[in-house]
């Protein structure tokens, strides 16, 4: 283990931030709630989905060894009603989604958890904890049906704050009056027509939303492990009765930090599939770099809600370009250059300063709590002008001596800015180049526009200009600018580049953004019109103290 600073999470479980310490020293249990495969997953999956895997990422990064765990839900009432629908099988259509979901975090950068177990492929653990709750009196039976007793869970509500009387009672299936308290909830349900189902000591059945959790992490990670993850969505009723189930099977379990991440929000509303106000991942991918969305969600600090934003992920957008061109940037200028070593080469003082700032900053931030916003928005901005800043004086007549120090000095700041997007899962497997160009593909779909139509309004510019037409080159210039296409002139050369959409004063002009669809519908990105708001600094939200 790396000598670092000390890590410190938040708890929900007793709201405030803690001093990280593993059950066992140096590994990690970390479980995170997945996603219930019925269909593409939206923008509020990608969240908890990089969220966790940031998470994953710094726990290895500071040298511990995790097995993480996210389940997939293919078996529940929505998958069953919308196989229905389709005419399909449910665990076929939701095969098809859990393949569906890990493609979109694939593009995401996700890393692959340790294990991915299905609720389909656990039965026997489900069965298990469930006859475990019923011997320790804490369930009952009910013509096939099996119920938690939540009257036997003396601390229930201590990770919500929540009196019992407070449970939403039928929140994801109708009350049933033959329950001994409307708070109880089902372990096991008895099958119904037309339902999958699966044998067990009470009769043909499937399992209950919850059990399944508990049961899948008890397997993977035995009942005490370190971090339990999700959606703050998912702190009541579902991890509340986790823990209730699961201590009643084991009273020695624990959950040593219960971690959950914000809300994504669309007109300052939970985006959700039951509200019919989502955007799926795949319809801001089909326009914006997927390194642009996780960027634009990094830029939120992952407890704080984020508001979907197409001002937010134009910046987000340029932003990354940004990144990428000042590595290609770097790339070029220490091509010429052999590797540079020596006993008379060494850092400039002003590079070691840089680089040691980058370092404290990153191991201080991503240390509380993982403040990724301050890492994107001061400290590796801070590395990316000073990079930029040292090409410069590259360019500059110099002393052998004073070259080759400043080529070890760029290499080694490329090497550290590299490293903090590797964490950040902002470092793409692909060359600086491909990057640019992929961005600047979906630059060009958003301003419905091909390359060689930029091209020919270079020349145009440049014609206009040669006529002294100087109004026509600025009319030209600030066209593209309004669809978030920037030309710059470099010597004698005019190219082009991704930016910010510009609009201008009074007449706010149009730019595509994507239009929820209905949850009945196959999602699919639809081009509207809608007037852009200037960007404005404090839409990007700080981190939660």
């Amino acid at each position: 283990m790396a000598e670092t600073t000390e890590f410190r999470v938040y708890n929900t479980m007793n709201q405030q931030k803690e001093i990280f310490k593993p059950v066992v020293d140096g590994k990690v249990g970390m479980y995170v709630c997945g996603v219930t495969s019925y269909d593409l997953s939206h923008l509020g999956h990608g969240r908890a989905a990089v969220s966790f895997d940031v998470l994953y990422r710094y726990l290895q990064h500071l040298g511990y060894e995790v097995t993480y765990v996210r389940n997939f839900t293919d078996v529940d009432d929505k998958i069953i009603r919308r196989a229905n629908e389709l005419g399909e099988n449910p665990l076929t259509l939701s095969s098809r989604f859990c393949q569906e979901y890990l493609n979109d975090m694939m593009d995401l950068h996700c890393l692959l958890p340790t294990h991915q177990p299905r609720v389909s492929d656990h039965m026997d653990q489900i069965k298990d904890m469930i006859t475990r709750i019923i011997s320790h009196d804490c369930a009952y039976t009910i013509e096939g049906d099996v119920y938690f007793a939540v009257d036997k869970s003396p601390n229930y509500g201590r990770l919500s704050g929540r009196k019992l009387e407070d449970n939403r009672a039928g929140e994801r299936v109708a009350v049933d009056s033959r329950k001994r308290n409307p708070f109880d909830f089902a372990l096991w349900k008895a099958a119904k027509p037309g339902e999958p189902s699966w044998d067990s000591p009470w009769g043909p059945g499937r399992p209950g939303w919850h059990i399944e959790c508990s049961a899948m992490s008890a397997h993977y990670l035995t009942f005490k492990f370190d971090i339990h993850g999700g959606g703050i969505d998912l702190i009541f009723p579902h991890h509340e009765n986790e823990i209730a189930q699961s201590c009643a099977a084991c009273q020695e379990s624990n959950v040593s930090y219960w971690m959950h991440n914000g809300h994504v929000t669309n007109n300052n509303e939970k985006m959700s599939k039951s509200l019919g106000n989502f955007f799926t991942i795949r319809q801001i991918t089909d326009i914006y770099h997927p390194l642009a969305l996780r960027y634009f969600l990094l830029g939120t600090h992952y407890r704080s809600p984020v508001n979907y934003s197409i001002a937010q992920l134009d910046i987000a957008s340029e932003a990354v370009f940004y990144v990428y061109q000042t590595l290609q940037d770097c790339e070029d200028a220490l091509s010429p250059f052999q590797e540079v070593n020596g006993p008379k080469v060494s850092l400039t003082k002003a590079a070691q300063e840089c680089i040691k700032k980058l370092q404290t900053d990153f191991q201080t931030k991503m240390s509380d709590d993982l403040s990724t916003p301050y890492i994107l928005n001061a400290s590796l901005q801070e590395a990316l002008r000073f990079i930029n800043s040292s090409l410069n004086m590259l360019k500059k007549k110099q002393q052998k001596q004073q070259k080759l120090s400043a080529v070890l000095s760029l290499a080694e700041l490329e090497k550290e800015v590299k490293g903090v997007l590797s964490v950040l899962g902002l470092l793409s497997p692909l060359t600086y180049s491909e990057v640019l160009q992929q961005l600047k593909g979906k630059a060009l779909k958003r301003a419905g526009v091909i390359e060689d139509d930029i091209l020919h309004l270079i020349e145009e510019r440049a014609q206009a200009r040669k006529n002294k037409d100087f109004s026509r080159g600025d009319q030209i210039r600030a066209d593209l600018s309004l669809k978030g296409i920037a030309l710059m002139d470099v010597g004698k050369e005019t190219i082009w580049r991704p930016c910010v959409p510009v609009p201008v004063e009074q007449e706010p002009q149009a730019v595509p953004v994507l239009v929820p669809v209905p949850v009945e519908q196959e999602p699919q990105a639809v081009p509207v019109t809608v007037p852009v708001p200037v960007p404005v600094e404090q839409e990007q939200q700080a981190p939660a103290s």
